[in-house]
């Protein structure tokens, strides 16, 4: 079963300044209002910050925000700031933490996509649902999408991705550019022989290696690695536009197909870190009843104002995560004062904490040799279980398709 797509891709002209084009994803540093602040200033009229909605910013004036955006990215097509490519993008991303991570810019096809169903595409873990109205009606109303999605592959052989990277040199370069806010560099090449690289992919994750990795024949191609929630509305909304169309108009129509970056899980410079929590308003008396609630072989920290505290934990990372988000979900539900936030990274989610007045909860972390059998076994994580390296880490906005 082949559900890639080889889509047309658009990148910005030369001449555009590509350092000031490319931000991080929306959903980063959301408690940190200084970083946005220097990137407002640095980028200029055109930059994907001014077609994207940082999530810092949901409660700030949102319609008017999500009008300038779609007509910001209307503007952008009528002034003929993209070239157009054929093919898919291997992507050779160094971060600032010294890691390279290569991945492959592909679409696929959202009819195989649902949360919560063994289909060839998966969710790793449930989603926030108070993220997701803003961004489907953004979505809903754009001419085109920006992937902030990276989508994984268990390639145990290394046999779609890394010989590509091996043969970089005889692809065609079309972009290379250091990123803004300490985010590394990027660089891209046009792979063309698309054929080559689905005929592969539909090997590795045959019904024979589904049987073997996982006990299930069921096709399962990737996992969602980052970017559950921008999937997540790419479905919502292909899910409204084709209750209109024919049979066959269904078959081709752009929105049916999402933009991803595919990575191996397999790939050594690919990290998994947690995701910390900040609960806002909590104090000593929360972290007293989080200690008698929950219980385990493993530990971890919880931060109030300048003190570190010990907090017992099973030692199944996976089932500490379910545990510490469902007492988190519930201490909220009983105190209308309280909040949370997820927040990437020791030294910001304590920013936070002491700039906010909170407790900061030092997530365990996820193994990667554990994700693909535990969706495979047991469906989706518990919201915000992992992040793919750090929050700098994060993937940049950078290419875009048309959905429209």
């Amino acid at each position: 079963m082949n559900i890639l797509k080889v889509p047309e891709i658009l990148l910005p002209k030369k001449g555009i300044d590509l350092k000031k084009w490319s931000v991080i994803a929306c959903d980063q540093f959301t408690s940190d209002k200084k970083y946005w602040a220097k990137l407002e200033d640095y980028c200029g009229d055109t930059s994907t910050l001014r077609i994207t909605y940082p999530e810092i910013y949901l409660n700030d004036n949102q319609d008017e925000r999500i009008k300038t955006i779609n007509e910001t990215m209307q503007k952008y097509l009528d002034n003929g700031i993209f070239d157009t490519y054929n093919g898919f993008i291997l992507t050779v991303r160094k971060t600032s933490y010294g890691n390279t991570r290569i991945g492959l810019i592909v679409s696929f096809d959202l009819e195989q996509y649902e949360v919560g169903k063994k289909l060839a595409v998966r969710a790793t873990e449930a989603t926030v649902k108070e993220r997701l109205p803003v961004r489907i009606k953004i979505r809903e109303n754009s001419p085109i999408e920006l992937p902030h999605a990276l989508v994984l592959i268990d390639d145990d052989k290394k046999r779609v991705i890394e010989p590509l990277y091996e043969n970089r040199n005889n692809l065609k370069k079309l972009y290379e550019t250091e990123l803004n806010m300490d985010g590394g560099s990027i660089e891209g090449y046009l792979v063309e022989d698309t054929k080559a690289v689905m005929d592969i992919i539909e090997d590795v994750t045959s019904e024979d290696n589904c049987c073997k990795k996982y006990g299930d024949k069921t096709p399962f191609i990737f996992a969602v690695g980052d970017g559950n929630h921008s999937i997540a509305t790419a479905k919502a909304c292909w899910d409204k536009v084709k209750a209109n169309l024919t049979d066959k108009e269904k078959e081709t129509h752009p929105a049916r197909f999402c933009l991803v970056e595919i990575n191996n899980i397999y790939d050594e410079n690919l990290k998994f870190e947690p995701i910390h929590r900040v609960v806002f308003g909590a104090d000593e008396k929360f972290i007293e009843k989080m200690c008698g609630a929950i219980s385990g072989d493993d530990t971890i920290t919880l931060y109030y104002k300048g003190k570190e505290y010990s907090q017992s934990v099973p030692s199944n990372s996976a089932l500490a995560i379910k545990e510490i988000q469902a007492f988190i979900d519930e201490y909220i539900a009983n105190n209308a004062t309280i909040s949370q936030d997820y927040v990437h990274g020791k030294e910001d989610a304590y920013a936070a904490s002491d700039e906010l007045n909170g407790v900061a909860i030092l997530m365990p972390k996820l193994k990667k040799s554990d994700l693909f059998p535990f969706v495979a076994q047991n469906g989706t994580l518990t919201r915000k279980s992992f992040s793919m390296g750090e929050a700098k880490e994060k993937r940049y906005y950078f290419e875009c398709k048309k959905i429209k």
